[in-house]
Formats: structure tokens, sequence, C-alpha cells
């Protein structure tokens, strides 16, 4: 049985804004799932669903085998939310704030006080401990959500975009403690992000989201090997017409995309078609600003399956 699983989810908000269109997915126990997608794909809503917080207008869901619409109160119970905002008291200090939330789960005594002392030293919050929240770091403050949502031990953690705003070293740890939940506890999570390298990182699936559909589903390896070859991303100097025809005569050249100056393609082997690609571009009379060559990345994934680069999206 999957932690998580959702089926033909649907959601559209007045004035008729689609959500959600048939959105599918499941998440298996010790599983790290990343929900990939731009602002507006869909993620929220259906982490929204899946924690009861809204109702879905058709479709179904299950999280640790309860049905989110017929015992909501049963999913409560056996899941973590760490949301995009804060849930933390401000006025109140972070030994305090756990100490409610277990409360608020019929934990007490030293039961609890021992299990918020094992969460304020496991996410390195024993000296700011007795602070007020609002004193807090963007660091502190989000390891602080993530050991709130840990307080009861959940079978499934929801994490909606957990590392928005943080800098490099508090993204990185909190990376490394994503990896250790899902590793040494075996617990199943859901991340959503807009962050292609923290999906790349983190997730074991990743699931990417466009317009409210699951448009690809795989290993974030398997996904990238789907495409063959080399990207090749060529930046012109001023957006030109007759590009993507230029490049298309190339041996070797496939999959030719063309983003306002940018154009996108695939090549067997990239640093062999460069050449050949800049000299179509020459006779044609387009001049080139720069060019590269990579490996398949996310982003090459997202601008197969959606149409559109990542960034753009």
């Amino acid at each position: 049985m999957h932690a998580v699983e959702a089926h033909d989810l649907a959601k559209t908000y007045p004035p008729g804004t689609k959500a959600l269109d048939g959105l599918g997915l499941t998440v298996g126990q010790g599983e790290v799932l990343g929900l990939l997608g731009p602002n507006g794909a869909g993620k929220t809503t259906t982490v929204k669903i899946l924690t009861t917080l809204t109702r879905p207008d058709s479709g179904s869901a299950r999280v640790a085998g309860h049905d989110v619409l017929r015992r909501p109160d049963a999913v409560r119970r056996v899941i973590g939310v760490v949301s995009q905002r804060s849930g933390a008291d401000p006025a109140a200090t972070g030994r305090d704030n756990l100490l409610l939330q277990g409360h608020l789960y019929g934990l007490a005594g030293a039961a609890l006080k021992e299990r918020t002392a094992r969460l304020l030293d496991r996410f390195d919050l024993g000296e700011v401990a007795g602070r007020q929240v609002k004193t807090y770091s963007g660091g502190q403050q989000r390891r602080l959500d993530v050991a709130l949502g840990l307080v009861h031990r959940p079978k499934v953690l929801f994490l909606d975009e957990p590392t928005t705003g943080l800098d490099p070293e508090a993204r990185a740890a909190m990376w490394e403690e994503i990896s250790r939940l899902a590793g040494d506890e075996e617990m199943a999570i859901l991340l959503t992000t807009h962050y292609l390298d923290e999906a790349d990182r983190l997730a074991g699936r990743v699931a990417i989201v466009d317009a409210g559909r699951i448009v690809a589903e795989g290993a974030p390896g398997r996904l990238k090997g789907e495409l063959r070859g080399d990207a090749v991303h060529i930046e012109l100097k001023e957006e030109t017409a007759g590009a993507s025809e230029a490049l298309s005569t190339v041996p070797g050249v496939r999959e030719v995309q063309v983003d306002g100056r940018r154009l996108s393609a695939r090549a067997d082997d990239g640093a062999a078609a460069v050449p050949a690609a800049l000299a179509a571009l020459d006779h044609a009379g387009i001049a080139v600003a720069s060019v590269t060559v990579a490996r398949p990345s996310l982003d090459d994934v997202y601008l197969k399956h959606a149409g559109r680069r990542f960034a753009e999206a």
C-alpha cells in the first residue's frame, strides 16, 4: 500500500481558474516524491487536498490508508505539514511552540518534554529555544517549522516549498535533514519545489506538474536519460525569424525549440554539432551571442514535456 495515493484530482477556483485537471500521484513509504512545477502549476492545491485543507471537485485520495474526504480527522492525526508560511507563533519561544504542538496532538508530561528536547537538539535550536520566534533567522525558523511537523511522529510529511528564501548554507542543512528523514526513519515525504537542483538532489522520483496535470514522472536520472545525447543552447544577439529552420537543416540536430532569443536543441554529439549549427545560422544571417553544450538536465526534461523552459513557466 502506498503512503499517499491520488487519482484524477480536479479543482477549479472561481471565476473558472482550473488548478488541477485530472492529477494523480503516489508516494511510497520511505520515498521522497518531488512535485516540481512553477508557481500556479497546482502544487499547493494538491497539498491542500491531501492534507484535508480543501476538497477536490472530483477524484479521490488516500493518505496512510485513510480517505481524505471520508476520514479527514484520521488523516490529520498521521501527517505532518510544513507550509510555505510559518505556522509558529512569533511571540512565543521555540520551545513553547513545540510544547503547544505536542499538546494539540495529545502528548503531555515527560514524554512531551523529552520529545521537545530531542527535536531542539536535532535541529540545532537548543541555544535559541528560549527566545521568541520573531527573533530567529530565516534558517532557524524553517528548521523550527519542520520540527513542529514532526512532534507527533507522523507517517507522512508534506513539505511545501520548504527552502524558499533560505541562504545556500541553510538550504544545504535542510536538504540533509530531509534525506535523513526518508532514509533513517522511512518516512514518506511529498516535497513541492520550484528549485530544479533541489528536486534532483532529494527526490527518488520527480513528478513534473504543468497546468494541473502530471506531464512526466520518474527518477530524475531516468527522466534525463530518456533525452538522448546532449543539450545545445544557443543565445541569439536578437530575436530573428528563421532560426529554427536554419538549425533543422544541420545533420544530427533534432527537437529544435525557440523561446525568444534562445534556441534549444538535442544532438547525439553536441560538441561536433556546434560548428555546423553556427555555420548554418551564419549562412542565414543570424548573429549568435553565445552557445553552450551540456548533459540533459531537469530543465531540459521540463522543456520537452511542457513545451517551454522552467524559468519562463
